[in-house]
């Protein structure tokens, strides 16, 4: 059985990457996707489509659904009581079948929030090795080298090198924020979700973050929500606007901000609403 399989055996066994996308190069997708919380659909009938090695932005006012939608691609919308109707695909896997193991799918499928959530009682290194598979028969110098790898593909390696076994709590907001980030990186996951990742980053820190999608993107395939709109034409391949809970319109970057198809999309970005 695969470290990183989502289901749990001995029903099926999946290779330690996700399998070849059904839908040309998209990754992920969902279909008919509705998000409730009890009886209210906070994200209505949302079927789309993410390709891989690319950085797709989700915009919307607050309160929107482009949150709430993000949490359904990793199944996170269930921790506070949420259930989905439709489909998410992660290549040809459903990732809401019965025999999921949720654990293993959060690692095919990581997640960034919006303030650093560091281990507080964890060193530097401790915070990066955790994510790896728990029970996993790694030597050390192969956990070592993980660490090592996913500090490098984070942009701050070279900043803590000297000090991995310091707490985490003493670094930066935005070094933290890059640590949470190589935490989630470190199993090698397909697909990394980031829930406004630099709003409470100072600019220094937003634009390291900003600079840092660009290569991660070489290897990961990577979906944020973002309040600031500039930030998603900077960042992103695609732009995805969301609206009551609604997904209005989805394109490439330059034409949703340059020529939207729909009139909603387009008094929201020029600043008419929101």
């Amino acid at each position: 059985m695969s470290a990183n399989s989502l289901m749990t055996p001995p029903t099926v066994s999946l290779p330690d990457t996700a399998p070849p996308p059904p839908f040309g190069r998209e990754l992920i997708r969902a279909t008919d996707l509705t998000a409730f919380y009890g009886t209210f659909a906070a994200v209505k009938n949302v079927t789309i489509g993410f390709e891989a090695n690319r950085v797709h932005a989700l915009i919307g006012p607050s309160g929107c659904g482009k949150s709430t939608f993000l949490r359904t691609l990793n199944r996170m919308h269930e921790v506070v009581g949420g259930h989905v109707t439709g489909r998410v695909l992660l290549g040809r896997d459903d990732i809401y079948g019965p025999r999921v193991s949720l654990t293993n799918l959060r690692r095919r499928v990581g997640m960034v929030f919006q303030k650093p959530t560091p281990f507080p009682t964890m060193s530097i290194y401790q915070n990066v090795a955790a994510g790896l598979k728990v029970g996993a028969r790694q030597s050390r110098p192969e956990i070592d080298a993980i660490v090592e790898r996913a500090l490098q593909q984070a942009g701050l390696w070279n900043e803590v090198k000297d000090r991995l076994r310091q707490s985490a709590v003493a670094l930066s907001g935005g070094q933290q924020q890059r640590l949470c980030i190589a935490r989630t990186i470190a199993p090698e996951p397909a697909v990394i979700l980031l829930d406004e990742p630099t709003a409470s980053l100072d600019p220094q820190g937003t634009q390291r973050i900003e600079e840092l999608l660009f290569n991660l993107k070489k290897d990961f395939t990577i979906i944020i929500v973002t309040h600031n709109m500039q930030q998603a034409a900077r960042v992103s391949d695609t732009t995805t606007f969301f609206y009551l809970g609604t997904m209005v319109e989805t394109g490439a970057t330059k034409q949703i901000f340059t020529a939207p198809t729909q009139e909603r999309t387009e008094a929201y970005i020029t600043g008419r609403f929101g």
